[in-house]
């Protein structure tokens, strides 16, 4: 008896020191995690990889990849895979999800050509982990092929920690003209806060396949109909790994050209793109309607939010979390 009660007590005693250690553990892995390396943060959620933002190697920043809920792959693999299996190989400027645009002041950010300008990271401002959310704040340059930049911007990215069964993120941008000369952020559809998704989530499939996937936005459009309208939301969904998972994208009320254009294809790319009215409106508009000047020394912002989720927009509660959102 004596030796039980000795055992006991000893088995007890080491548990109660393994305890602090495990609780300190299980606490490290819970919120967002952000780890720096060369190249990139990792952005953890719970101790789960949820993206890597990527600052050098490629014309433009970007995010990739993109993991959803239950582990879910929610963006293209390629170019960041140039070998991707099962996935079409067109667009390699689509990098899973990025900011650009096709006109400033006449240079072409969206692309990935010979002449195209280039989106650099300059420096951080802030890093940030956290239990409830984390934060990633960057200064980057716009820069022209002969070396002039010519504009700047500021952009924030905010994680929060939510359960399995979702992601939300918000991104803010400032793009700032320089002291001595304005900026026009051209009328083009090319552009602009953008996202390539999954293959399996497609509307059209390679081959003009029929996909499983849907579009739908605030207005109640549907699929191939969305593309050059205005929304307040947009939501993509569709297969992902055996399961419907989807992308929705909020455009804020305080953005310029609210509520915004949508450059949304039955292939997979999905954008908000406010400038394009030219192009959107089937050229009822003239050339340039859509240009957005930017004063010597000023700037103009952007906020999104992308709510990553399951099920379609219905299930999902896509239109509610938007409300929230606004505060309508």
């Amino acid at each position: 008896m004596i030796r039980r009660t000795l055992l006991l007590a000893t088995l007890l005693g080491v548990a109660a020191a393994l305890l602090p250690g495990l609780s300190n553990a299980l606490a490290a892995a819970e919120g967002v995690k952000l780890g720096q390396s060369d190249d990139r943060i990792r952005v953890e959620i719970n101790g789960e990889l949820f993206t890597e933002y990527v600052f050098k190697g490629a014309p433009h920043v970007y995010y990739y990849p993109l993991i959803g809920p239950g582990g879910l792959r929610m963006t293209r693999d390629y170019p960041m895979v140039p070998d991707s299996k099962n996935e079409d190989h067109d667009h390699p400027h689509h990098r899973s999800l990025w900011y650009s645009h096709g006109a400033v002041n006449g240079v072409d950010f969206w692309s990935e050509t010979a002449k195209a300008g280039k989106i650099l990271h300059d420096k951080f401002l802030e890093v940030k982990s956290g239990q409830d959310e984390g934060v990633i704040r960057s200064a980057n340059k716009w820069v022209a092929l002969d070396g002039k930049i010519v504009c700047t911007d500021e952009r924030t990215f905010r994680i929060y920690a939510r359960p399995n069964s979702e992601r939300l993120f918000d991104f803010e941008i400032t793009v700032k003209a320089p002291a001595d000369s304005e900026v026009v952020l051209g009328d083009t559809k090319e552009g602009t806060m953008s996202c390539r998704v999954a293959e399996t989530m497609r509307v059209v499939l390679p081959k003009k396949l029929k996909g499983e996937g849907h579009i739908v936005q605030s207005t109640g459009v549907l699929d191939g109909k969305t593309w050059g309208q205005r929304a307040e939301w947009c939501d993509y969904y569709g297969p992902v790994q055996g399961k419907t998972a989807g992308i929705a994208i909020f455009d804020h009320p305080s953005n310029p050209v609210h509520p915004t254009y949508w450059h949304v294809r039955d292939y997979g790319l999905f954008g908000a793109n406010p400038f394009g009215i030219h192009d959107f409106t089937n050229k009822k508009e003239p050339a340039g309607a859509g240009n957005i000047t930017i004063a010597p020394g000023k700037s103009v912002t952007f906020k999104y939010r992308f709510y990553i989720h399951e099920g379609d927009e219905k299930q999902a509660k896509v239109a509610e979390r938007y409300a929230e959102w606004t505060k309508k």
